[in-house]
């Protein structure tokens, strides 16, 4: 589509990244994505080793030749996943992009660019992006208000949030969080920045190993049918409307709010991916932004992307000739 810092740093043709979403980033959608030009992304913590992950790895490489990347997202947990040995896999293996999340330690960072790996770390505020680009990431994935999963605390959407973020960066910036089309597409790259990260709506592909109740949950709900839960413990988490997430924030609301043990288990992680392979909308959370309202059919990937492409060009070219009217 276009040549520039982020499809060079990327190998990519097309500056589209599918997020590497846990329980969904397996081999058979981050290859689907990439055969289609962009860069398909593993989700390391969806396997349940770091040996699961080497094999994973070796996967996808028999379903593409293209690059593509591995996600892995540093959040605090009672159990903590054992992150030397996934990195160990990564440089080993020889992955191009690693895209981490959370509050990813310097010498990480110091141990992917010694093993030549580009670096895309996911932010959610412009001072967490300063502070990345200074630990030396190559590229900062700005997360929007819109978007599925943790969004962060201070509720800045991407309309705002992706240009200061452009403005205050030397790195690319890839805007994530509400984008599901074209339009999208166009829009974030009118904002600046140089290409978009996007969860939810590769879920709705025929590539994605979820249930087909859950893509037709997802073709069923609206923009505002979304809700972000756990905000009272400052760890908010953007999901699908359900009862379970109806129930979360009804313990959050009550006199005294609701403690993380209450919580856990009905955020429970394993809960979320049985309900994702069993296609079972009411037994856990489901993530996803609210570009769910966006998402009126279940594509192929490279169907997805053609048309993405398509049609952010039309819209930038009919932004062009209004400029020039």
């Amino acid at each position: 589509m276009q040549d520039n810092r982020v499809t060079r740093l990327l190998g990519c043709r097309h500056p589209i990244v599918q997020g590497g979403m846990q329980w969904v980033g397996r081999a058979k959608l981050a290859a689907a994505v990439s055969n289609a030009g962009a860069l398909g992304m593993l989700g390391a913590l969806t396997q349940p080793t770091p040996e699961a992950l080497a094999e994973e790895i070796a996967h996808c490489r028999t379903l593409t030749d293209r690059p593509f990347g591995v996600n892995v997202t540093m959040l605090p947990t009672v159990n903590p996943p054992p992150y030397d040995r996934i990195f160990e896999v990564i440089v080993r293996a020889g992955i191009p992009v690693v895209e981490t999340a959370g509050n990813v330690p310097a010498e990480r960072f110091a141990q992917l660019r010694e093993a030549g790996i580009v670096v895309v770390h996911k932010c959610t505020s412009v001072r967490h992006a300063l502070a990345a680009e200074k630990r030396g990431v190559d590229i900062v994935s700005i997360d929007g208000f819109e978007c599925a999963g943790h969004p962060g605390e201070d509720d800045v959407p991407g309309l705002v949030l992706i240009p200061a973020a452009v403005s205050a960066l030397s790195v690319p910036v890839i805007a994530s969080g509400g984008i599901a089309d074209g339009r999208g597409m166009a829009a974030a790259l009118a904002l600046g920045a140089e290409g978009v990260n996007m969860g939810t709506r590769f879920v709705a592909t025929q590539e994605a190993q979820v249930h087909e109740h859950i893509k037709q949950a997802l073709l069923a709900a609206r923009e505002t049918d979304t809700r972000l839960i756990m905000r009272t413990l400052r760890n908010s988490s953007r999901v699908l409307l359900n009862p379970v997430s109806e129930e979360v924030l009804r313990l959050e609301g009550r006199a005294g709010g609701a403690t993380f043990d209450e919580l856990r288990p009905l955020v429970n992680g394993q809960r979320g991916r049985a309900a994702l392979e069993a296609g079972d909308t009411t037994g856990g959370v489901i993530w996803a932004g609210m570009v769910a309202g966006l998402i009126d059919d279940i594509p192929t990937c490279a169907e997805l992307v053609e048309r993405m492409v398509a049609q952010c060009r039309e819209r930038l070219a009919a932004a062009a000739a209004l400029a020039a009217a």
